[in-house]
């Protein structure tokens, strides 16, 4: 049994890696998307342009906008001259945030007043925008408090501000770790989903249904080469985080590895499932896009899952990147013990189990039929 097993695995990896191109296909994009994602996949506002419609001119209106242009969020400092130019800025996404400063505000300073000025965001990109606010607002109460406008002798609680985990508040950190898991998503789906599919379109399927093999086996021998994909690009992303981003690795790495091994289980059940359920290879592509477009928007990676409603949570339960995103990120810059990495794997074996049971239910039913 194990010898007829050996051979249908290292069928399996002679058809995936039988030529140059098949095995460049598993390793190319991997490095590709280690390099753009985490530059481009960021809420960070750097190099942005702030529009400043300035209707004083006045010389405390002039410092204020000297602050704007030496801060690092904005790189180019657009002035407008007019209300339609003001509404043309932002239309034309021409820049995040657009400001008015009103008439009065120098008069309003020198008098020893509060001088209110107007920001307009551009909704389309609103969480850009509210970063950005949070930066004007930031120099404008620097500025107020050294102008004397705010209250300063009233006594304010002294707030150390300490972040674990992420001293720097380096971006990079948030996103190569779930990286690990939406890569090796991609690569282990599609390589299960296109097996059985592969096996209709080249006739070959039947040979399996009147081959020694039982459903069981064809399943195992089938998984396996979809398990060591996602070892290899996990391991690729790993170290490209660690040697490439200096990403400290914080946890156990056996640890991370046997969550790796339950992952891929759960991935490959579903892999399974959607290549039972489709008879061509576009299809089970198809199927693959249906299910990583949802999985990774509701895994807690774009948004958080304590934000969605609570019938919404209970659905996302089911989704393997809801448990494996919290164990990668929490092996990775937390050192998680085994306590807390058995409360992830659990579930993820949970829905390994089911979703290989339905696979293997339709492949009886096909064998029988």
């Amino acid at each position: 049994m194990l010898y007829r097993l050996a051979i249908l695995i290292r069928k399996e990896l002679q058809t995936l890696l039988r030529d140059r191109q098949s095995r460049v296909l598993l390793v190319v994009p991997v490095l590709l998307q280690l390099v753009v994602f985490p530059h481009a996949a960021t809420l960070e506002v750097k190099h942005d342009t702030l529009a400043l419609f300035n209707e004083d001119l006045g010389k405390e209106s002039t410092e204020m906008v000297q602050r704007f242009a030496q801060a690092g969020a904005f790189s180019k400092i657009l002035m407008l001259h007019s209300d339609r130019e003001l509404r043309r800025t932002v239309d034309e996404q021409a820049a995040l945030l657009a400001l008015r400063i009103p008439p009065d505000f120098s008069r309003k300073v020198v008098a020893g007043r509060t001088a209110n000025s107007q920001a307009v965001l551009d909704g389309r990109r609103s969480n850009s925008g509210q970063i950005a606010l949070g930066y004007v607002q930031q120099i404008v109460e620097t500025y107020e408090t050294e102008r004397g406008l705010r209250n300063i002798e009233l006594p304010r609680p002294d707030v150390t501000v300490r972040h674990w985990f992420n001293p720097n508040l380096e971006y990079e950190w948030f996103i190569v770790p779930s990286l690990i898991a939406i890569i090796t998503t991609i690569g282990t789906l599609i390589v299960t989903s296109l097996s059985i599919a592969r096996e209709r379109e080249q006739g070959t399927f039947d040979q399996l249904l009147v081959s020694p093999y039982t459903p069981g086996m064809i399943m195992v021998g089938k998984a396996v080469p979809a398990l060591l994909v996602a070892l290899v690009q996990a391991t690729i992303i790993l170290l490209g985080g660690v040697f490439f981003y200096h990403i400290r690795f914080q946890g156990s790495l056996p640890l991370l590895y046997i969550s790796m091994v339950a992952y891929s289980f759960a991935l490959i059940g579903f892999g399974l499932f959607i290549s039972a359920l489709c008879s061509t290879q576009q299809q089970a592509f198809l199927g693959v896009f249906c299910f990583m477009v949802p999985a990774v928007l509701l895994s807690g990676f774009v948004s958080p899952i304590d934000n969605m409603p609570r019938w919404l949570q209970a659905i996302v339960w089911i989704n393997p990147l809801r448990h494996f995103i919290p164990l990668v990120k929490g092996l990775f810059l937390k050192d998680i013990g085994w306590t807390m990495v058995a409360r992830g794997l659990w579930p993820l074996l949970l829905i390994a189990l089911v979703t290989s049971i339905a696979a293997n239910w339709i492949f009886r039913r096909q064998f029988t039929s």
